[in-house]
């Protein structure tokens, strides 16, 4: 899942000025401490704020190779094989795989004291109930975007993701091209938990998919569904609530719904891998993507909803970036609402069927 925001660009002369200001005030050690020294980091692409690098660079000295990945399996397999990074910014339940897998390092909260500035509604989620092993970067929630002017809300609120299977809107839908999620849609348009591990509610969901794919014409996306959607191509679509953010700002006619069957909510977040080479920089390097003025680049930049709880109330409020866009903030508290766990057996259960409805897509 490549997240991206084509929103506003900053001018380059911008960089050393914005650079300056953080020198003061990220409680960072000297410049000259990590001067010539090389930071690691493994990210999704387009998922870093107009100037994080060159302001981080700019306040330790050090130098940032920024790789991406495209998924969290993407990743893992990179680490798994013994690739050395410093830092990774994977999902929920790949760090919970991550930890199991005794693949990370404790973080040592004393280095980072910038996650005073997050919210409590990300902190302690189930994968890491402490933080212990890592530090939140973004977080959301996944909903239905969808087109005002085709889109009867009473449906929305009737029907939930089972509005998938209307065939008012055949033809006019997208389905994201994530076995988890769309799963999850499935999974919670019948009443189930996104966790089960049950496997009469799997195939259940998979037989839910499969009748969506064949009678619906679905097109099934990954990121083509932002554009799409601003440039309102379809009626609907299932989409993460950043990109969602973004189409609402680009188009004033989308919309964003999260069924009260309850939807997945995700947080990604910074950890440290055993392997890491530069672990005194990695401490330093999460502790400024916490900050104020880090995560404020970051999250208008992208997008998607910022962990520091300034920044979040700052881009949604009067004169905010995303005032008035409902996908911005995540539901939070609502008992219908999950985060994903990890289970290697259903994990490869899912894989599997998800395989199968691609098929069945492909020849409906």
């Amino acid at each position: 899942m490549i997240r991206k925001n084509a929103g506003r660009m900053i001018a380059a002369a911008m960089l050393v000025s914005s650079a300056a200001l953080l020198l003061g005030g990220c409680g960072s050690s000297s410049k000259g401490e990590y001067a010539g020294q090389t930071l690691h980091v493994y990210n999704w692409g387009e998922y870093t704020g107009e100037n994080q690098i060159a302001d981080f660079e700019a306040l330790t000295g050090a130098k940032v190779i920024m790789d991406n990945f495209e998924s969290n399996e993407q990743m893992y397999i990179k680490v798994a094989n013994g690739d050395s990074f410093d830092v990774l910014v994977p999902s929920d339940y790949m760090i919970e795989r991550l930890k199991q897998e005794d693949l990370l390092q404790p973080i040592d909260k004393s280095k980072i004291p910038n996650m005073d500035q997050l919210s409590d509604e990300v902190l302690g989620f189930p994968y890491d109930p402490d933080n212990e092993y890592s530090v939140p970067y973004f977080w959301g929630t996944v909903g239905i975007v969808y087109d005002k002017t085709k889109v009867s809300e009473e449906d929305l609120a009737r029907e939930g993701f089972n509005i998938f299977l209307d065939e008012k809107y055949k033809g006019d839908i997208y389905l994201y091209d994530s076995e988890r999620d769309s799963f999850m849609m499935a999974l919670k348009a019948l009443g189930y938990s996104m966790n089960t591990k049950d496997e009469n509610e799997l195939n259940e969901a998979y037989e839910w998919l499969l009748q969506c794919v064949r009678t619906m014409e679905p097109e099934i996306v990954t990121d083509e569904i932002i554009d799409n959607m601003a440039q309102g191509r379809k009626a609907l679509g299932l989409i993460y609530s950043g990109d969602a953010a973004y189409v609402m700002s680009e188009n004033e006619d989308m919309g964003y719904y999260l069924p009260e069957s309850g939807t997945n909510v995700w947080s990604d977040g910074m950890v440290i891998p055993k392997n890491a080479q530069n672990v005194a920089l990695a401490h330093e390097y999460i502790n400024f993507i916490c900050d104020y003025d880090a995560a404020l680049d970051n999250s208008e930049t992208v997008g998607y909803t910022s962990p520091n709880a300034d920044v979040m109330k700052d881009l949604s409020s009067e004169g905010g970036e995303y005032y008035g866009i409902n996908a911005y903030i995540p539901r939070s508290g609502y008992e219908k609402d999950e985060v994903f766990t990890y289970d290697e057996a259903t994990r490869k259960v899912i894989a599997e069927l998800w395989s199968k409805v691609k098929v069945a897509a492909s020849n409906a």
